[in-house]
C-alpha cells in the first residue's frame, strides 16, 4: 500500500532540511514553495492510521439495515486503516439530526456518516437539513438489498393482487409503518401509492425495531422494510410476506414475486453509502475510499453482507456522487407530489 499523503508531505519537508555537500542549505525553488503550501493543510490534519478514533454516525436507531451495513464495514475498515472505528447511532427527524452533526464535524476524516435513501431527499423534507451534495464529500457506496412487503396476519390478503384490492377498499384507513418520512421504506410506499393507485396512512417510527413491534402486535397493517429483518418473521408466522421491491426476485426469498410483476415499473431498494463532511481534503477522501474498498473486499465482510441479505455496491467517490444525484432526481418529485414534509 502506498504511503499516506501526510507521510509523503513530511518527507518533502524533511528533504528541504538536508545540506549540500559543501555545507550550505538547499535553496527552495518557486515550485518547491508551491508544493509546500499545497501540502500544509494536510500536514495540519491528523493522519489516518494514527491513534484517533473514527466516528461513523448512523442517523437511525440500532438494528435497522443501515446500522447493520455500517457495522459490517466498521470492523474491517479499522484493520485497513490501522485505526479504531466506532458506530454512533443518532436517530431522529428523518436522518437529519445525525446528518447535521456529521456535516458540522471537523473535515479531517475522523467523523463520517453512513446513510441511505433518506440522504437524497432530506433537504426537500426539512428546511434546516444539510444539503446532501453541497455539505458532504462522497466516499463510497457500500451495499444494497431488496425490501420485503409484509402484512399483519389479520389483513385478509395472502397475495399481492388481493392486498392491492384490499388497500383500494380501505383507503386511508389502512396503516403503513415506516422508519421515518423520507426513509427508503417510506419512499417505497409512496411509489406503491403512485403506481398502483392505492392510498393508506403513513405511520412514521423512530426506528425499525419499534415499527416491527407494532406490526407484529397488530397496531399497523403493513410494512416495507429489510428482508433480513422481516423474512424470519414470515417463517415464524408473525407477518405474511407478499412481495419484494426489486425488479428481480430475491435470492433469499425466491418463492415471492417482485412487486413489478403486478405493478409494472415498480423498483425500490435499500442502499447504504459513506460520506465525509464537505471540505475534507481529497487525499484523505482517497485514503478512506481505498480503505473501504479493501475492507469490503475481505472474504469475512463479503460473507457477512451475504448473510445479511446485502449485495456489495462497488464504487468510490465519483460513482457515489453520480448515484446520489440520480436518486435525488428520482425521489424528490415523488415526495413533492405527495406534499410530504418532515417533522
Amino acid at each position: 500500500m502506498s504511503s499516506s499523503v501526510p507521510e509523503a508531505a513530511g518527507a518533502r519537508l524533511a528533504s528541504r532540511r538536508r545540506l549540500r555537500h559543501d555545507g550550505s542549505s538547499f535553496s527552495r525553488s518557486p515550485s518547491m514553495r508551491r508544493r509546500a503550501l499545497l501540502a500544509a493543510p494536510f500536514l495540519a490534519t491528523p493522519a489516518l492510521g494514527q491513534s484517533r478514533t473514527i466516528r461513523i454516525i448512523v442517523p437511525f436507531a440500532a438494528g435497522g439495515i443501515i446500522d447493520v451495513a455500517a457495522r459490517i464495514l466498521a470492523e474491517p475498515l479499522a484493520v485497513a486503516l490501522n485505526q479504531n472505528v466506532v458506530i454512533e447511532n443518532q436517530p431522529g427527524a428523518g436522518a437529519v439530526i445525525g446528518a447535521r452533526n456529521a456535516a458540522r464535524a471537523t473535515p479531517d476524516g475522523q467523523t463520517l456518516l453512513v446513510n441511505g435513501a433518506a440522504h437524497s431527499v432530506m433537504k426537500a423534507l426539512y428546511a434546516d437539513a444539510p444539503d446532501p451534495a453541497r455539505d458532504f464529500a462522497p466516499v463510497t457506496l457500500i451495499s444494497q438489498q431488496p425490501f420485503l412487503l409484509t402484512v399483519q396476519p389479520s389483513v385478509p390478503a395472502r397475495d399481492l393482487p388481493g392486498f392491492l384490492a384490499w388497500l383500494r377498499a380501505r383507503g386511508d384507513k389502512a396503516t403503513f409503518a415506516t422508519t421515518g418520512v423520507g426513509a427508503a421504506s417510506h419512499l417505497a410506499g409512496e411509489l406503491l401509492k403512485r403506481l398502483a393507485g392505492v392510498d393508506f396512512t403513513v405511520v412514521p417510527y423512530r426506528g425499525t425495531p419499534q415499527a416491527v413491534s407494532d406490526l407484529t402486535a397488530g397496531r399497523v397493517d403493513f410494512m416495507i422494510d429489510s428482508q433480513t429483518l422481516l423474512a424470519p418473521l414470515t417463517r415464524d408466522g408473525q407477518v405474511v410476506g407478499l412481495a419484494v421491491t426489486t425488479p428481480e426476485r430475491s435470492a433469499m426469498l425466491p418463492d415471492l414475486p417482485s412487486i413489478a410483476e403486478v405493478v409494472p415499473g415498480f423498483s425500490s431498494s435499500s442502499w447504504q453509502a459513506l460520506y465525509a463532511p464537505a471540505g475534507t481534503p481529497l487525499p484523505v477522501i482517497a485514503r478512506l475510499a481505498e480503505g473501504c474498498a479493501t475492507a469490503l473486499g475481505q472474504p469475512g465482510a463479503q460473507r457477512r453482507l451475504a448473510d445479511s441479505g446485502l449485495q456489495g455496491m462497488p464504487g468510490g467517490p465519483a460513482a457515489l456522487a453520480g448515484f446520489l444525484a440520480a436518486e435525488t432526481a428520482r425521489w424528490v418529485p415523488i415526495l413533492a407530489a405527495t406534499g410530504a414534509r418532515g417533522g
